[in-house]
């Protein structure tokens, strides 16, 4: 099964459709109920009604691409009007208010290693 572009893995419906962006499991539990599909199924056991009703309802969701150019869009323009949040963005630091002498690998990246007192240990000899 594909949807916008993208292959649906066969797994439950809710988690299978949790694949695209812009769509989490919650989300995909909720698409399943207004669909009037039985979430519990596999997405390769889905019929063509029931997978013509879920496209239908994921028609009319900002998704993908479009989702993705928007929240692009977004952070250029906190970059452009000079908010503190836009050059955090610029600086690839985190945006949120969270510590950074400490934790915020992820967002650093992992390039700064120094740990611990700072200073070289005397060798013995």
């Amino acid at each position: 099964m594909r949807i916008s572009g993208i292959t649906i893995p066969n797994k439950r419906l809710p988690y299978a459709l949790a694949t695209l962006y812009g769509v989490g499991i919650p989300l995909g539990r909720t698409i399943c109920l207004k669909a009037k599909v039985d979430q519990f199924k596999k997405a390769d056991d889905l019929t063509a009604d029931e997978e013509n009703a879920i496209r239908k309802i994921l028609e009319t969701m900002k998704l993908e691409g479009d989702l993705k150019r928007e929240v692009a869009g977004n952070i250029k323009r906190l970059k452009d009007i000079g908010a503190y949040r836009g050059t955090r963005h610029a600086r690839g630091l985190p945006t949120r208010g969270q510590r950074t002498k400490t934790n915020s690998r992820t967002r650093r990246g992992n390039v700064r290693k120094t740990m611990g007192s700072g200073r070289r240990k005397v060798e013995k000899t």
